[in-house]
């Protein structure tokens, strides 16, 4: 069975070398990194069986990349608590969307609208609104890169109507092709990074439902989606050139 890998970080900017990946099944760490080829370095190793190869890493790759805990330490918490999230945090709120479908939007008088007439009657009603309303209006970032396959499912066509309503809201709301998404080798995860300290991982079940959220703080975690961050957002559009494009419009 193939594993399933995950880039944790480098110590390089150059080649990516030293390198640190996790399987995210077993929890092995895998290590990449120059050979230790000099024959009187190898002869000073003990137990360096047939067929292994030792790669020279720097201390600081191993402390800032490999995981701390054998498993993850997170803290699950329920929707309400993940919801006064956003009345809490101090500076930035950012989040990565890569679903296809929240089965949330599905069940609102809006998604009723937008299926029935290709748009909503987007208004401030709800109180997450006026909490991103409040959030703004004293300086905070929010913002959200969307990622959109080449053919938009119904939901992504939706969100990217819903933009004119988080935008009037004062988020900066950004969208990505998967293919670009996939390029980047981004990772198809909903999560939410609160001021660069917190990852708020959400959880979905088969029916695309959103069940509850894990909060994590380890250091190598949350460094690893903020550089998810940085590249997702250096690539985005804006999502009225994003639309604008997408119908050909630009």
């Amino acid at each position: 069975m193939v594993r399933r890998l995950r880039f944790n970080g480098t110590g390089s900017g150059e080649d990516g070398c030293p390198s640190v990946h996790e399987d995210l099944d077993s929890g092995e760490v895998i290590v990449h990194g120059p050979p230790l080829t000099d024959p009187e370095d190898v002869a000073q190793l003990q137990r360096l069986s047939e067929g292994e190869v030792a790669v020279v890493v720097p201390r600081d790759v191993l402390v800032d990349w490999t995981p701390k805990e054998r498993t993850r330490q997170v803290r699950t918490i329920g929707l309400e608590e993940f919801g006064g999230l956003f009345g809490k945090f101090e500076h930035t709120a950012w989040r990565l969307e890569t679903r296809r479908r929240y089965a949330s939007d599905e069940g609102t008088e809006t998604y009723r609208q937008f299926v029935e007439t290709g748009k909503a009657n987007w208004t401030y009603d709800h109180p997450f609104c006026q909490t991103i309303l409040k959030q703004t209006a004293e300086g905070k970032r929010v913002e959200r890169v969307r990622i959109v396959d080449e053919s938009p499912t119904t939901g992504q066509l939706y969100l990217l109507d819903n933009a004119k309503r988080n935008s009037g809201m004062g988020e900066d709301i950004r969208n990505l092709w998967r293919a670009d998404a996939e390029r980047l080798t981004l990772p198809a995860e909903d999560f939410w990074l609160f001021d660069s300290r917190l990852v708020a991982l959400l959880q979905f079940d088969d029916d695309d439902q959103l069940t509850h959220v894990d909060l994590i703080t380890e250091p190598a975690e949350v460094v690893r989606c903020a550089m998810i961050r940085d590249a997702a957002w250096h690539h985005a559009v804006p999502w009225q050139k994003f639309t604008a494009e997408m119908h050909g419009d630009a």
